[in-house]
């Protein structure tokens, strides 16, 4: 189970569980909506901020895990043009080898 949703399902189970207990507590319906509409603005902030949190950890991880790919990626291109510079070097070399050959001493 993945962190959002075992924070979603922790959150929920708070603010259920002070929905419960204020709809138990013996106070007059105008003082218990009250409550409730207290509680659940501040639950509903907890919860935006929760989220925030979470997405902006998630974009950072992004972020990080594309930057470096893209580095790898550069570094990959750059090893590629190496192996082929020196391919094309020792190609160079058996072509000149070819052209002249060189005497065989007897």
């Amino acid at each position: 189970m993945n962190s959002g949703k075992v924070l979603a399902s922790i959150l929920a189970g708070a603010a259920a569980g002070v929905v419960i207990g204020i709809l138990f507590a013996p106070d007059k319906g105008t003082e218990t909506r009250r409550k409730i509409a207290e509680k659940g603005s501040g639950v509903a902030g907890s919860v935006k901020n929760k989220y925030n949190d979470f997405t902006d950890t998630i974009s950072d991880k992004y972020d990080a895990a594309k930057e470096k790919l893209s580095s790898l990626v550069s570094e990959g291109k750059d090893m590629g043009k190496d192996i082929v510079n020196q391919a094309r070097q020792k190609a160079d070399a058996m072509k000149d080898d070819i052209r002249n050959p060189k005497p065989i001493n007897s």
